[in-house]
């Protein structure tokens, strides 16, 4: 018997619970003596917990989590950038030109700087130089730009023109720049000779007011449009991976730079990766809607400090199978997406930036960067570092392997506390 409980002591601490099923044999270990019995590894900057030989160790999942030398990581391209492009590019669209124009105000607003004050000055030009030579017609037409008839003649040969002081094309353009703009210099003036060139003139005047209306709009709208507002929102260069409140939780801060507010902000993540359908589809684009939130706000944010978002990695994560090293060997892209209303101008925006996996740090956790100044009793942010992380111990196994980690210990733990009871005498 001193053989066998020998025996039976050198194997797995956690056999010595149950001989034999509903009977306990022998007094168990204390939970602290039984966990350092077992082989537990911890690594600086990671915990890596390793259960060789206990009833839910596999040796193909830690194999597979195994950081073999020469091991190469894989990157997802990106389809969206991280100033919050969208790296994509349209091609072999039927009417593409046609369309963009139907929706010209758009396409001036979405149009480079360059283009945009390309077409700005060509209007105005344009339109001086189609008018000039209207009025260079009309002046043709009616005889003006005859010999006689020119303004050094007009006085001896009485001749009355449809517009004063008009001899060549320089001046008809001239006179259409002072019609359009509403100069007036008083040099050169419209007659009653000429209905046509009535017309003209209040035409030309109606345009002037109508084109000049719409120019301002669009320059006006591509100058304050919201996009430019996310230049000053922030997210950090990387996410991080950690323990938080006894969960594996994927990270990333967000902030603002401005003290005019974002109301009503809301933050969004979407994991991009290739899947794989039942019926042998390969969805390369595949989008899961990621649930984020902050503290315990969910996903609306007060939004007057920069907020560490943060992912619960649980059984209804897409991560909850992915160890440290299934992190790097996976391809795919985590698109953050934050929207508001800017609170000085009432227009909603997006601010938008994307995580690939070689972005994701393991073990690591962001620094502080919120205090208190007692001197000038306000709440000072420190943007130096933002970017900045601290490596804690995190397990490299993946969250439901941990989850069954933890509840292994809770198991061993009411079982011990149920051979305590039993034991202590009434």
């Amino acid at each position: 018997m001193a053989a066998e409980r020998q025996t039976l002591d050198e194997k797995k601490p956690l056999n010595r619970i149950f001989m034999r099923p509903g009977v306990i044999e022998e007094e168990p270990d204390s939970l602290d003596s039984v966990i350092s019995n077992l082989p537990l590894t911890v690594v600086p900057s990671l915990a890596r917990i390793s259960t060789h030989g206990s009833a839910f160790s596999r040796q193909e999942s830690v194999r597979s989590r195994a950081l073999r030398p020469g091991t190469t990581r894989k990157y997802r391209r990106r389809a969206i950038l991280k100033n919050g492009d969208c790296n994509i590019v349209l091609s072999k669209v039927s009417r593409q030109r046609l369309r963009f124009l139907q929706d010209i105000f758009t396409t001036l607003v979405d149009a480079q700087w360059r283009w945009t004050l390309l077409v700005f000055a060509f209007s105005f030009i344009g339109s001086w130089l189609f008018f000039g030579a209207i009025w260079w017609l009309i002046a043709f037409t009616h005889g003006d730009l005859e010999e006689m008839h020119l303004p050094k003649n007009q006085e001896e040969s009485g001749w009355k023109p449809c517009v004063f002081n008009i001899e060549s094309y320089t001046s008809a353009f001239l006179f259409s720049i002072e019609t359009q703009t509403t100069i007036g210099y008083g040099y050169r003036t419209t007659t009653e000779e000429c209905p046509e060139a009535i017309f003209i003139m209040c035409f030309q005047s109606i345009y002037g007011v109508m084109m000049q209306a719409f120019m301002v709009g669009f320059v006006f709208a591509k100058m304050t449009r919201p996009k430019h507002r996310t230049q000053t929102l922030l997210f950090s260069k990387h996410a991080v991976v950690c323990q938080r409140d006894g969960e594996l939780s994927l990270m990333f801060r967000v902030g603002d730079m401005r003290k005019s507010h974002i109301i009503g902000a809301n933050i969004r993540a979407q994991l991009i990766r290739t899947k794989l359908s039942r019926e042998g589809e390969v969805m390369a684009q595949y989008q899961h809607e990621l649930e984020v939130g902050a503290d315990h706000c969910g996903s609306d944010l007060f939004f007057i400090w920069p907020q560490i978002v943060t992912h619960r990695i649980n059984t209804e994560s897409p991560f909850y199978n992915m160890s440290a090293s299934d992190l790097l060997q996976d391809r795919f892209e985590i698109v953050v997406i934050l929207e508001g209303t800017v609170e000085s101008t009432g227009q909603s925006t997006q601010a938008r930036s994307s995580y690939v996996n070689t972005e994701i740090l393991w073990g690591h956790r962001f620094e502080p960067i919120v205090f208190y100044n007692k001197e000038n009793q306000v709440y000072e942010i420190n943007y130096s570092k933002f970017n900045e992380t601290h490596s804690v111990d995190t397990p490299l196994c993946s969250a439901r392997e941990l989850a069954e980690f933890y509840k292994y210990q809770d198991d061993y733990r009411n079982q011990a506390e149920d051979h305590h009871h039993l034991q202590t005498p009434a």
